[in-house]
């Protein structure tokens, strides 16, 4: 591949869109499944490829949309039938980010964590009771991103397919 390789440049520059956004499942402040959908968006405008570049950036746009609205829907329908309240969720949001902050890297999800459990802790009066709705909750989390991230490894897999047989 040489750099005059404009076809080569944007399947590498596709690549990498990708790449940075299945990671961007797990480091915060990186979009995952935007990412990997501009990728394909970009190797579709400009790769060169055949008609059917159109078909794989219609396929990824319906699994990153889908996974998009599926990461919040199970996982919230999840804690609102274990009682964990939207409020717990946010504090535990508002500490994971002044924790990213203070503790960099680690602070994310120990004040994620320490966010949660305080709120539950406050609001039912006891650690035995505000436990279980931490784990709950972690639980959801990681449901969550394990969803963004299939749907993140779907469409690098279609891009994968249009790549080689488009």
């Amino acid at each position: 591949m040489s750099l005059t390789d404009s076809q080569a440049v944007v399947s590498v520059v596709a690549a990498l869109a990708i790449i940075a956004g299945l990671a961007g499942v797990v480091v915060p402040g990186l979009p995952a499944l935007p990412l990997c959908w501009g990728g394909v968006l970009v190797w579709a405008l400009f790769g060169g490829a055949g008609p059917g570049r159109w078909a794989v950036l219609a396929a990824a746009t319906v699994i990153a949309a889908g996974g998009t609205v599926l990461k919040y829907l199970w996982p919230g329908r999840n804690l609102k039938r274990t009682g964990v309240p939207t409020s717990s969720l946010l504090a535990g949001g508002l500490l994971g980010v002044v924790g990213f902050f203070v503790i960099p890297v680690v602070g994310l999800p120990i004040g994620f964590i320490g966010g949660i459990f305080g709120a539950e802790r406050l609001r039912l009066g006891d650690t035995r009771l505000a436990w279980p709705a931490t784990v709950q909750a972690l639980k959801a989390a990681g449901l969550s991103m394990l969803l963004e991230f299939m749907a993140g490894l779907m469409v690098a897999a279609l891009w994968v397919a249009g790549l080689l047989f488009v």
